[in-house]
């Protein structure tokens, strides 16, 4: 018995999320069948994160316990051919027992991708949200340097369990041109439910010109209650499609 860590990338178009739910498709679902297949038994996966329905990922991470009498390399090369054709397993390699993808973690990075275009783009748009008219870049870009450092995120997101606390680190906040493509790129120690997705939709009604950057400040500095209303709270997440875990970042990757 062995412990495995894979990177996991999929489009979650088709997905009610990564974590396991009765009756649905999920991506963990997903990878435990083609495990049990590989004779794991069909118990939970520990991973890194968990993404909302329509969410993808680049660099999901997952860890696993398996008796595998082969090297690592047909380990992945078989996942691959078990899994359905929106996962994929791009590395994989043995792990200590003890290795946990979550708390093990050292940072997160997500990317929020956004098309400024007049017209539908079907074949861009299933990965990205089209805006029109064009947001102000440098407002948003301007908004989202007071993003980095240790503070109470509760206005954009909620703790991943009951009690716990919503206190984050974000350690980079920076929006990317690239022609009429937006790219937010968002990373931190650890994030709360719907955070990124809350503060792109946030800094996009900033470019947008309907909400000032000193609303958006105030809400950084001191998280809104639920009772407020109009620029005292955040804005509804931006909708999942547009989102991408790109990478999970351990001790000793060396990148």
């Amino acid at each position: 018995m062995a412990r495995y860590q894979a990177t996991i990338a999929y489009d979650g178009t088709a997905f009610r999320g990564f974590q396991a739910q009765p009756g649905s498709r999920t991506v963990e679902g997903e990878i435990r069948s083609a495990l049990e297949t590989l004779g794991r038994r069909d118990e939970p996966l520990l991973a890194g994160g968990r993404t909302d329905a329509g969410v993808h990922a680049a660099g999901q991470v997952i860890a696993f316990d398996l008796a595998w009498m082969h090297p690592a390399e047909e380990l992945q090369r078989a996942m691959n051919a078990l899994l359905p054709d929106d996962i994929a397993c791009p590395a994989l390699r043995c792990e200590a027992d003890d290795f946990h993808p979550r708390y093990h973690a050292l940072k997160r990075c997500y990317r929020y991708r956004v098309i400024a275009a007049p017209w539908p783009d079907p074949l861009r748009e299933r990965y990205a949200l089209r805006v029109w008219p064009a947001p102000d870049v440098a407002a948003m870009a301007e908004a989202a340097r007071d993003l980095p450092g240790k503070r109470d995120f509760g206005a954009f997101g909620s703790a991943p369990r009951v009690g716990s606390h919503t206190v984050r680190t974000v350690l980079r906040a920076d929006w990317l041109r690239k022609e009429e493509e937006l790219e937010f790129w968002i990373e931190a120690d650890a994030f709360l439910f719907r955070m990124v997705r809350t503060i792109t939709g946030t800094l996009l009604q900033v470019g947008g010109g309907r909400r000032t950057r000193e609303a958006f400040d105030a809400l950084l500095a001191s998280p809104a209650s639920p009772a407020l209303q109009g620029q005292g709270r955040a804005a509804p997440p931006a909708p999942a499609h547009g989102l991408c875990l790109m990478r999970i970042e351990y001790p000793g990757d060396g990148r």
